[in-house]
């Protein structure tokens, strides 16, 4: 066979093998279709979904704080966490320098932290990104580096409401105040979603719902935001005036027992949290106790009118001014010779106070201070708040029943002295105490109790009248328009060994308008440093400041005015003391 012969059966046979592998290969081709879609598809898509399918949370806003008007006192806004993958994030490493820059952090430091998580699939790089950030760090386009919805909290009274609102942690947890208190109510719960997700870890598609975020419930407290900021104004300016070391203020609505105003001094804002001790976080006005002072002298007298030995019009005699008790001196800052029991208010004798109590059976004294509330906690529900100390009456000697009848011997908080007062205000009433809004006023009344007769408490409330008019120890406590009741209280705070001479504390509580009393406010100023400490001084200008601006914001009525003008306003349809 030539060679011409051999060359077309050489053609035909690679053609022949050609066609034979092409044919090979469309068969392997087709198995292989076959085992990946038929044979191994389960396999394959669970591995499949493994890498690129995930589960992830989604976050539920936390429940709006207000006032009792509507105004945000706590709001939660979206923020953006930034978080990475450390198995994926560490196949990158050359980029690190890159993402450490774009996060303001240390190289090295980045790397520890991947390092120490690296059997891991999370870790948070910075929590609660500022937005620019965050899309600055996302458009890297890094390999195992994702964002994370989350929700900050910021409080639009900053430092006016921080010690009464509290705060949360950086997982939306409450920590402080009432974001601790109602943490329960206020906190949402989250929700999870299956999505698909690429190689950098972004989501590019949402599977399905697999539980749906529920937010927090809202609350409504009673703080009137007004009144609040203006009693934080009054007291943080007393304090700077007098050079204090702290202060607290109080204001209640007797109608409802609202409290409508807390606030303390030195402050701090829950918006910046930053280098600040935690000291500085309680609440002063309901976890910090002390002796009262002269403040008790009205319970005194109540105990003493109800016992019937004693009349508004009894005399005393307190003559020259002091007298021995045992080994101990009972004595006043003048002599006020022979004075009725009014009087023992008005100029806050203190051997007038003492002898009445002593006249008293110890029990009979002890009962009065435990009705109105000292040595309990009030029902306000703030966590942390103490309960004072009222110690057990069988163990009085003499000269305790005589300390503790001007307020010595016993402790108590400022939430407390101001509901102890309340009952002045409420004919012998005592209301439970609120920091969420009161819509049912029957529920209020249903609920009060009687702690004192009637006629006790009133007739003590026009003697607290007395102490703020002219020849009183409190006439800076006045409202023009208004008439006041009050007392004022300046105690020698305790140290090593005894009293210190130097150091002091201002109080004054008193309620307005006397004719139909609607607020009570308690202030306290510690430790005022410039030369005056007296509660007529200090304690009482912020009241008279504080009051005079609440009874405005909430529409009541004078009870003090000229005749002319108060013909005028009746003409008008007003009631002194109350709404028209």
């Amino acid at each position: 066979m030539t060679t011409s012969d051999t060359q077309p059966l050489r053609y035909r046979f690679r053609s022949r093998f050609t066609l034979g592998l092409l044919l090979l290969a469309a068969a392997l081709l087709g198995w292989r279709i076959v085992d990946l879609h038929v044979l191994r598809h389960d396999f394959l898509q669970g591995q499949g979904d493994a890498r690129s399918l995930r589960v992830v949370g989604m976050a539920a806003h936390r429940g709006m704080i207000t006032d009792r008007h509507g105004e945000p006192l706590a709001i939660s806004t979206p923020v953006d966490s930034i978080w990475a993958n450390p198995q994926e994030l560490l196949l990158e490493r050359e980029r690190l320098p890159q993402l450490a820059r774009a996060l303001k952090m240390d190289t090295d430091k980045l790397q520890q932290i991947l390092a120490s998580r690296r059997g891991r699939e999370f870790v948070y790089l910075q929590r609660h990104s500022h937005p620019d950030l965050a899309q600055d760090v996302v458009a890297l386009g890094i390999a195992g580096v994702s964002l994370q919805r989350e929700y900050r909290r910021y409080y639009p009274a900053g430092e006016v409401a921080g010690h009464l609102i509290g705060f949360t942690n950086i997982d939306d947890e409450g920590q402080e105040g009432i974001e601790l208190a109602y943490d329960d109510w206020l906190r949402g719960q989250p929700g999870s979603k299956r999505v698909l997700k690429d190689r950098l870890g972004r989501i590019v598609e949402n599977v399905e719902s697999i539980r749906v975020p529920q937010p927090g419930g809202s609350m409504a407290l009673s703080i009137d935001r007004r009144i609040q900021y203006l009693a934080y104004s009054e007291l943080k300016a007393a304090v700077q005036k007098h050079k204090a070391r702290s202060g607290s203020a109080v204001v209640l609505d007797i109608k409802t027992g609202e409290v409508l105003a807390m606030v303390n001094q030195p402050a701090f804002n829950p918006n910046n949290r930053r280098n600040l001790r935690g000291d500085r976080y309680r609440n002063r006005a309901v976890t910090d106790v002390f002796e009262p002072g002269s403040t008790m002298k009205p319970f005194t007298i109540a105990a003493a009118l109800e016992s019937g030995k004693f009349k508004a019009s009894t005399q005393i005699q307190t003559a020259p001014g002091h007298y021995m008790l045992g080994a101990n001196t009972v004595k006043d800052s003048k002599n006020y010779g022979l004075i009725d029991v009014a009087t023992v208010l008005q100029k806050s004798s203190n051997v007038g106070a003492s002898k009445m109590a002593l006249a008293l059976t110890a029990e009979q004294q002890w009962d009065m201070l435990n009705r109105v509330g000292f040595g309990e906690i009030t029902s306000s529900g703030f966590p942390g708040e103490s309960s004072g100390l009222l110690t057990e009456f069988r163990k009085w000697r003499d000269i305790d029943r005589a300390t503790l009848s001007f307020g010595y011997g016993l402790s108590a908080t400022l939430l407390q002295l101001a509901q102890a007062y309340s009952v002045f205000a409420t004919d012998g009433y005592q209301r439970p105490l609120s920091l969420q809004r009161v819509d049912d006023i029957e529920a209020v009344t249903a609920n009060q109790q009687r702690v004192m007769d009637e006629d006790v408490a009133i007739q003590v409330r026009h003697m607290l009248e007395r102490v703020v008019e002219p020849g009183g120890t409190a006439t800076r406590a006045a409202v023009p328009g208004y008439r006041v009741a009050g007392k004022t209280g300046t105690v020698r705070k305790s140290g090593i060994g005894g009293y210190v001479e130097e150091r002091y504390l201002s109080l004054f509580a008193g309620l307005a308008p006397v004719s139909h009393p609607r607020l009570v406010m308690v202030v306290m100023v510690n430790e005022p440093s410039n030369g005056d400490y007296y509660g007529g001084v200090v304690a009482a200008p912020v009241f008279a400041n504080v009051m005079a601006g609440a009874l405005r914001l909430l529409n009541i009525a004078p009870d003090a005015l000229p005749e002319s003008t108060e013909q005028m306003m009746a003409a008008a349809g007003y009631v002194a003391g109350g709404r028209p």
